[in-house]
């Protein structure tokens, strides 16, 4: 099935109570989304209008040679920023040629423009909206004694067993997740307790800004990274929502353009400060852009696969786990070929026949990253989430149409609740919202292992997974026709991987 063209990614917004129709009209596996109707990005001032991003890539572990600094210089090119721990440079340059030429330059061993639209100053543009709590909604909530008011509505929680966990343990305050993401508001009262300020930046130029408050979305931007960090860790206060690890620490690595575009610099920025800031996990629910999948044997696109992959695993080297979302296409990514209809998505998009199996989505697809697909409420796959066995590492709750998935009461909604900007909370839906609660229980994995190398915390993150057999068949609207198909075991497949995440293991085992 194709994806349709959508600015944003990893998230739909399915408003509670809803037509089945219009339901449907807001989950990313279908033809009519929210980005057709939202507004076009606004004509901005261009500070240069044909100035384009790049990445270099040398060999890493030196400072960048006099020599390819010249030769930076000499096609046009100004540097940005050299992370020279993993060999990467970030360059803009106005010169159409300039990728190709300092592909000739001796030390270069790939470079490749990270966009293809210019670059913007500013820009205007976002995907729907949650569905919003009211203020009355919040004020009316009742919830039994020792639960958070909101928890009740979360069945996302019972779901991977994280209400039992938290008897034992919330998690330590030792253990970070960093939200590679929109943008976190650190001034909503379920993420202030646990906010970690010196592991949060704003990377979106591919430089870090570390500007007080650089890190937070303004009003006009998306709600999704503040969305996934109240997920992860929304504090156990009294107050609103619980996390999946209310104890430990949040983060904010705000890495997309106010249109909602993560770009590679600003992704490889990301994974960089995550790993020097002692962050012990990293969350990271979008694909980096303009590319869903970027294939190997284009030389720009094999540059950005390049660039991400050292970042992704210098930070797994520091320490972090980088866990991921599997995407919201419905999308076998074991396939043999899938029709991509949205790339580029910051110009002008095209259909293209692509193998899943070199040409890449990432960072969900690189190597030692924990791939995420999503589950709703009555515990099967979302009927939007991506699948594909050996590419799917364990599931976790992302929320369905509750037409679809309906959850037990006193639960209403099908979708995830969330923190949002300015003190609010609502629902939203997507394997953006899976891949937090795998985060979180990796946290507590962390939390209650805090000498476990990477590989050891995802070893158990899948060991103490609920193993779960293919949903077979899988027609998940009831029309008689399969959705999709499932392979492999009931102990690993491609909807579910090892299984559904499990955090009372995680604080127990």
């Amino acid at each position: 099935m194709t994806a349709p063209y959508a600015r944003y990614r990893r998230a739909a917004a399915i408003p509670a109570g809803m037509a089945m129709a219009t339901a449907l009209a807001f989950l990313p596996n279908t033809a009519a989304t929210a980005a057709e109707d939202a507004p076009a990005p606004a004509a901005a001032a261009q500070t240069d209008a044909s100035a384009l991003s790049y990445v270099v890539n040398v060999k890493p572990g030196h400072g960048t040679s006099a020599h390819v600094k010249k030769a930076v210089a000499k096609a046009g090119g100004t540097i940005v920023m050299s992370y020279d721990q993993i060999g990467v440079i970030v360059v803009h340059s106005s010169n159409a040629d300039f990728a190709e030429k300092i592909r000739t330059v001796r030390g270069v061993q790939s470079a490749g423009a990270t966009r293809t639209a210019p670059l913007p100053s500013a820009s205007t543009g976002d995907l729907g909206a949650p569905k919003v709590l009211s203020a009355a909604e919040v004020a009316a909530a009742e919830a039994p004694a020792g639960q958070d008011p909101l928890e009740p509505q979360q069945w996302d929680l019972p779901a991977i067993k994280a209400d039992k966990a938290h008897e034992k343990t919330l998690g330590s305050k030792k253990v970070t997740v960093a939200v590679i993401d929109t943008g976190v508001d650190d001034t909503h009262p379920d993420i202030a307790p646990n906010f970690d300020r010196g592991a949060s930046v704003n990377c979106v130029s591919g430089k870090p800004d570390t500007t007080d408050g650089a890190w937070r979305p303004s009003a006009e931007e998306s709600p999704h990274g503040t969305h996934v960090a109240g997920e992860i860790a929304a504090a156990k206060n009294g107050v609103g929502m619980t996390g999946v690890a209310p104890g430990v620490k949040v983060s904010g690595i705000k890495v997309s353009t106010t249109a909602g575009f993560f770009y590679t610099e600003a992704v490889v920025c990301g994974f960089v400060w995550a790993a020097e800031h002692g962050v012990d996990v990293t969350n990271n629910s979008y694909y980096t852009d303009p590319w869903y999948f970027n294939c190997k044997n284009d030389p720009d696109q094999k540059a950005l696969v390049e660039a991400v992959t050292r970042a992704s695993r210098y930070a797994e080297k520091k320490g972090a786990v980088n866990v991921a979302a599997a995407g919201n296409e419905n999308y076998d990514l074991a396939s043999d070929e899938i029709t991509d209809s949205s790339s580029p998505n910051d110009s002008t998009p095209g259909d293209r026949v692509v193998d899943p199996s070199e040409c890449l989505d990432i960072p969900t697809q690189l190597p030692g990253v924990v791939t995420v697909a999503s589950t709703g409420a009555k515990g099967i796959k979302s009927s939007f989430s991506n699948h594909g066995l050996g590419v799917v590492d364990i599931a976790a709750p992302g929320g369905d149409s509750t037409a679809y998935q309906k959850p037990d009461a006193p639960a209403t909604s099908g979708l995830i609740l969330g923190t949002l900007p300015g003190g609010k909370w609502g629902y939203m839906a997507g394997t953006s919202m899976a891949s937090p609660h795998v985060a979180g229980v990796a946290a507590l994995i962390k939390s209650t292992h805090p000498y476990a190398s990477p590989a050891l915390v995802k070893a158990l993150l899948y060991a103490e997974a609920d193993a779960k057999a293919c949903t077979d068949p899988y027609d998940i609207n009831a029309d008689g026709k399969i959705d999709a198909v499932c392979e492999g075991s009931k102990n690993r497949n491609g909807f579910y991987g090892w299984g559904i995440a499990d955090a009372l293991d995680a604080v127990t085992k």
